[in-house]
């Protein structure tokens, strides 16, 4: 879903915004790792240090001591990845052990401030910059159509970023088979995806030909509320990130 394809506009924008020195604290599996190397490489080719990588279990994390090393390196900001649901109890000791009142901005990819999770987060999320490809506040009318949808459907829940996952891969599916003229044979259907384009609730994306990767605009956000809810709102866009890993 795009973990160190997010990962690397958060480098850029962190260098950029004077965010020079850093220490990473990813969970310690394979997601994790990925998103921390996306973000180190492109952190280091800009010109900023890795203060220190910290690494987290997957299994039952208190973050605690973890923070606390964070705290005691003083460093600029501190880059984060959890799973999505574990942002919640991330963010909470974060604010507890003082690295907020410390000066220590906190950035993230968008896994940490899941649109479906955001307002139980509550207080502890505001101000919380990230870098992601979706945000139920994204400010356009595909968006604005696909949340009034959700909602509708679904007990007024707002979408996340698996919701438009979701949502985009039944539509590749949907127009690659219009492609074929129905035929569901597996190589017809992969090459009648490859170079696709189109406006997705999340922005502009396209079926990489060369990789089959998605490409997609990258959107730094900062959580703010907005009539009366937490969002990630979008304030800045890096256009057209490849996933580092993809192979070429």
């Amino acid at each position: 879903m795009g973990g160190p394809q997010s990962a690397l506009p958060v480098a850029t924008w962190a260098v950029e915004n004077d965010l020079k020195r850093v220490v990473t604290l990813v969970t310690d599996y394979g997601p994790g790792h990925d998103i921390e190397k996306g973000f180190v490489d492109q952190f280091s080719k800009e010109g900023g240090e890795i203060v220190e990588s910290v690494r987290v279990p997957l299994q039952n994390p208190d973050f605690a001591p973890f923070l606390q090393r964070v705290r005691d390196s003083k460093p600029d900001a501190v880059f984060v990845f959890v799973p999505s649901g574990v942002g919640s109890l991330f963010m909470k000791q974060f604010v507890e052990r003082g690295l907020a009142d410390a000066g220590i901005k906190l950035i993230a990819t968008g896994d940490v401030t899941d649109d479906d999770l955001l307002n139980g987060i509550g207080e502890a999320a505001k101000g919380v910059i990230t870098g992601h490809f979706y945000s139920a506040n994204h400010d356009s009318p595909e968006n604005k159509a696909f949340v009034e949808q959700v909602r509708k459907d679904n007990d007024n829940m707002r979408p996340n970023f698996m919701a438009v996952g979701g949502y985009d891969a039944m539509h590749l599916a949907y127009a690659a088979l219009e492609k074929t003229g129905g035929d569901t044979d597996g190589t017809e259907l992969i090459e009648a995806m490859k170079g696709m384009e189109w406006t997705s609730p999340r922005g502009p994306i396209m079926i990489d030909p060369q990789t089959r990767d998605i490409v997609q605009d990258i959107y730094i956000r900062e959580v703010k509320e907005v009539d009366g809810e937490l969002y990630n709102v979008e304030f800045t866009k890096y256009e057209k990130i490849r996933d580092p890993n993809a192979a070429q």
